[in-house]
């Protein structure tokens, strides 16, 4: 990453981590559905449409839904704030503001704390439109 600016250099770590977060989630799903439904319904093809049903699992499942729907935005605005700059800082600020909001995201939902869980989703929203604004004006 040596022969990346330092804005651009920033956000692909930035991005990097997201990766290691987006796989937090996708484990923490597993796991919860395979403690409830077992080792051999994981390893099966899961053809019967058999869903966990269990509190955890269900919150498991509908958390890491969350993280998707916005994870493809903020992976796009990284980059286009990697390529276009971030003279201002503003960029790298939303999207740590992204970022910290989804990683303190998931054990909220998976302990079932319903409004702060609603206000730092909205937290990781403002995140995203910070960058943007960023990279549009």
């Amino acid at each position: 990453m040596d022969t990346l600016p330092a804005t651009a250099s920033g956000f692909a770590t930035l991005a990097a981590w997201s990766v290691v977060l987006l796989i937090v989630h996708i484990m923490t799903q597993g796991f919860t559905a395979t403690r409830e439904l077992g080792a051999k319904w994981n390893a099966g093809p899961r053809d019967g449409g058999r869903k966990p049903t269990g509190i955890l699992a269900g919150r498991a499942e509908r958390a890491s839904n969350n993280f998707r729907e916005t994870y493809p935005g903020f992976l796009a605005l990284c980059l286009a704030l990697a390529l276009a700059g971030d003279p201002s800082g503003w960029g790298m600020k939303g999207a740590l503001l992204w970022f910290a909001a989804r990683v303190v995201y998931l054990p909220l939902y998976l302990s079932g704390i319903p409004a702060v869980r609603s206000v730092v989703w909205m937290l990781s929203l403002a995140g995203l439109l910070t960058m943007f604004v960023v990279v549009v004006f």
